[in-house]
């Protein structure tokens, strides 16, 4: 994990961006819960919590991203495979058990980072089982200025290609995680509930 960490971080400087997190302690054996903006997002994330990283399986056959994923302990999910999906859901389970960060992109999909879509909430059950902590984590991508910037974004018929030209074509690229609180399952067992709030409060961050 440690190893992940350094790797990921190594990364982000390779490519000029800077990582900017509240850092406080996340409970182990969390389900992270994340806004999905960029490829970048899991190394982003790595670099600050390593974890598991649960994606739609067709990813695994993408150019380089495909190959970078299956090497970082990500769990594949085939979409509208009921079966698949209970399998997925046992081996996130198992994860959590062992006290490791589990992060899921609930979006489904990515966005250029100006907003935020609905939350499925179906990879949110294995956490409910498992009695795990949903963590809330808000990623922005600005300027070092502030501003808004979508040079990360890797949405529409954006290519990685033209996704990396953008990212290095800016002099730096300031990636922030913002923390929301902690959200117990054990005090909102619904899955549907628990998506809805995990988006609300990374929509609040995002706003601070």
């Amino acid at each position: 994990m440690r190893f992940k960490q350094r790797w990921s971080a190594r990364l982000l400087k390779i490519l000029g961006v800077r990582l900017v997190t509240d850092a406080p302690f996340v409970d182990p054996g969390s389900l992270l819960v994340a806004n999905h903006i960029s490829w970048l997002d899991v190394f982003v994330i790595n670099a600050a919590y390593p974890a598991a990283f649960v994606s739609k399986a067709e990813v695994r056959n993408w150019p380089l991203i495909g190959w970078l994923a299956s090497r970082n302990e990500t769990v594949f999910l085939r979409r509208g495979s009921r079966g698949h999906a209970r399998i997925v859901n046992a081996e996130i389970g198992a994860l959590l058990g062992r006290q490791r960060h589990v992060a899921i992109f609930p979006e489904g999909t990515t966005t250029d980072g100006s907003h935020v879509l609905g939350f499925h909430a179906a990879l949110l059950q294995p956490a409910i089982r498992a009695g795990a902590i949903i963590q809330p984590l808000a990623i922005a991508y600005r300027l070092p200025d502030g501003s808004f910037t979508r040079a990360a974004a890797y949405d529409d018929d954006v290519s990685l290609l033209e996704c990396i030209r953008a990212i290095v074509a800016e002099p730096e690229i300031v990636a922030r995680i913002r923390v929301a609180p902690p959200m117990p399952t054990i005090d909102l067992p619904d899955r549907r509930a628990l998506a809805h709030a995990a988006r609300e409060a990374i929509v609040a961050r995002l706003e601070d």
